[in-house]
């Protein structure tokens, strides 16, 4: 792979630059297929992802949803202002778009909170303040941990039609 590799000056901690081997595209594509696996291959799939793909079509939709004037009705730090959020990105993508999930996931090893007191998880982040940066990102932490939106392959039998 070295012959691949291209090398930059790039800064190093004792604040000097250094060449440094790099990999530019075409490379990246070929040291993934030289050690194929699953997490190697979900890799080069979001890494090579077009805008045909469901990370293309919803980065799309961010977009249109910044540029929109819906944006500015959307309700912020609330549960109902992330479900608009999903639904307008996911929405056409992903039969639960918008819907808070009613099964239990993981993700790495990590448990989401449990989809039986999802609700009330929600409820109890949703009532943290959010006065200061400090406080903002921690009700950012806590609706990461509890996760309450499905993700990656459609669990529509889950939902009510």
């Amino acid at each position: 792979m070295v012959s691949d590799t291209t090398q930059l000056k790039l800064m190093a901690k004792d604040g000097k630059r250094y060449l440094t081997d790099m990999l530019d595209y075409e490379g990246i594509i070929k040291l993934g297929k030289q050690f194929p696996g699953v997490k190697a291959n979900r890799f080069i799939e979001w890494f090579t992802y077009s805008d045909e793909t469901i990370d293309g079509k919803s980065k799309t939709k961010a977009y249109a949803l910044f540029e929109s004037s819906f944006i500015e009705h959307i309700e912020v730090g609330t549960i109902k202002g992330l479900q608009q959020i999903h639904a307008y990105l996911f929405g056409g993508l992903y039969h639960f778009a918008g819907q808070i999930r009613r099964m239990n996931i993981s993700k790495g090893g990590f448990q989401f909170a449990n989809a039986q007191f999802l609700s009330q998880t929600l409820t109890k982040i949703e009532q943290m303040p959010e006065t200061n940066f400090d406080e903002i990102v921690n009700k950012y932490i806590e609706m990461n941990i509890a996760h309450p939106f499905m993700e990656g392959i459609d669990y529509s039998y889950y939902y009510e039609e």
